[in-house]
């Protein structure tokens, strides 16, 4: 099974690593495994705050559409080459692949979720 690394961040002190089944989207992953990816719209495409950052094996996912790049577009932090929404990207084959969680994302996910605030 393919491995996502979520690389650390001001929630994450440390780097989680989670094996998921092939096919799966990073936000699903995030959602399943208590990962701090922001989702608005739920992972319709309806919005840019799962925005993450493919830092390594961006060949072992999907390809983006045009829906998601339009989304991104909408994105508050910069859009990079390896910019992809969470609920859009999904791994493919065995690869790994790293991420890192934009600002956004976490600044949404403290909103959907107060309780994990850091005060």
């Amino acid at each position: 099974m393919p491995k996502i690394t979520f690389l650390p961040n001001r929630k994450m002190p440390q780097p989680v690593t989670i094996e998921v089944p092939e096919d799966t989207s990073i936000l699903d992953a995030a959602e399943e495994n208590h990962i701090p990816v922001g989702s608005a719209c739920g992972g319709v495409c309806a919005c840019s705050t799962c925005h993450v950052y493919i830092q390594q094996g961006g060949e072992n996912v999907t390809e983006m559409e045009d829906k998601e790049s339009d989304r991104l577009d909408l994105a508050v932090d910069p859009v990079e080459s390896n910019s992809r929404l969470g609920c859009q990207c999904r791994l493919t084959g065995t690869g790994d692949i790293v991420v890192k969680i934009s600002e956004e994302s976490l600044a949404t996910f403290d909103n959907e979720h107060p309780e994990h605030r850091q005060r």
